[in-house]
């Protein structure tokens, strides 16, 4: 190991962690998100509740529609740059990566939907897996920026 990498995977691992406190946080416990326990929500029709929001943007407003769409995005962007950025070393496994930020948003949803806590929708695997993505062509990007000047 280089001097120095070693600090810089621990304090990836720490970022990794927060991030994970976080996320953890907003899906089970942040109640400004809709989060409610004991009501069993569910959707298994894939693009019904994307098309939803979309059809009846004016309806639940600007606000309900891009938390709900932009949102799950944007929640796994990170995980998408932290997989292989801890993992894979340059990134070079795009379907490791991609798998495994569907499994982890499925992972997800069906303890959504065993607790209780959030609605269990196939729209939300689509989205997330969607931001991770996002996140692993960013990390390519960074990769290909960093070896270029570094």
């Amino acid at each position: 190991m280089k001097k120095g990498s070693a600090g810089r995977y621990i304090f990836k691992l720490f970022l990794f962690f927060l991030y994970i406190v976080v996320m953890t946080y907003i899906l089970f416990f942040a109640e400004g998100f809709g989060r409610s326990e004991g009501t069993l929500r569910y959707n298994f029709v894939p693009f019904r509740e994307i098309m939803r929001y979309i059809n009846y943007r004016d309806v639940v407003g600007d606000q309900v529609f891009a938390l709900n769409i932009f949102g799950n995005i944007l929640l796994f962007v990170p995980l998408g740059f932290f997989i292989p950025a801890l993992f894979t070393g340059d990134g070079h496994y795009p379907m490791g990566a991609i798998l495994l930020c569907f499994v982890f948003s499925s992972s997800v949803e069906i303890i959504q939907l065993y607790t209780r806590l959030g609605s269990c929708d196939v729209d939300d695997i689509i989205l997330n897996t969607l931001g991770g993505i996002i996140g692993y062509i960013l990390y390519r990007i960074y990769s290909v920026i960093r070896r270029g000047y570094g």
